[in-house]
């Protein structure tokens, strides 16, 4: 079987390589890259995000990214988000009271975590729903996290002809999503490729949704 082609998105956020190597480790074919004809044609796109939610979606306006998921999700060509690259798929994110647009694929605000000790760092659970593909075969496993702050609410609404969103939660000082799968659009807070053999399982099975 030919290897999924997949794209990590490098628009100048963090973690492209560690992505690109654990994505490779899961089965994939992997560029990172800005080209925005590669981004569009490839069987999978990768969008990584760390740091402030209003420098990622700077950065990723600068070339052109909320265009380029646009694209691909009118196409139905799977999307996946990881950390800040989850965060500012929502409306709006608030950060030090300042609120900041985001790439609007999903309605609702990403806010602080209302939790006494910030960031939420480390090994957490997650609460997957027992159809989810992304989670197939790892529910009972922890994936790691590093985020000061998550949407917390969702607030697409379920009903019409289309498949409901699957919502994955998580708790630090209150529930917040720690994944979404929504038609080819998919999203997690934590960080794959940084949870060991569970997160390198969760990217084989969103490489097998394509």
């Amino acid at each position: 079987m030919t290897a999924p082609k997949v794209v990590v998105l490098d628009y100048g956020s963090g973690n492209v390589h560690s992505a690109a190597k654990a994505l490779e480790a899961a089965g994939a074919s992997v560029r990172v890259t800005d080209d925005r004809v590669a981004a569009l044609e490839a069987d999978g796109l990768l969008v990584p995000g760390v740091g402030a939610f209003s420098a990622v979606v700077e950065q990723l306006n600068a070339v052109r990214g909320g265009e380029i998921i646009d694209k691909r999700l009118a196409g139905g060509r799977p999307v996946l988000g990881i950390c800040v690259g989850m965060q500012v798929l929502f409306a709006r994110g608030v950060e030090r009271g300042a609120e900041v647009e985001g790439l609007g694929e999903w309605p609702g605000t990403v806010r602080g975590l209302p939790a006494e000790i910030l960031p939420h760092i480390g090994w957490n659970t997650v609460d997957a729903p027992e159809d989810s593909r992304l989670f197939a075969g790892i529910r009972d496993e922890r994936f790691y996290f590093v985020h000061s702050y998550a949407a917390q609410e969702w607030e697409l609404d379920a009903d019409g002809p289309l498949a409901a969103p699957k919502l994955t939660w998580a708790d630090y000082g209150g529930p917040f999503l720690a994944a979404v799968e929504n038609g080819p659009l998919s999203a997690t807070q934590f960080h794959p490729e940084k949870s060991d053999r569970a997160g390198i399982r969760l990217l084989g099975n969103w490489l097998g949704t394509f």
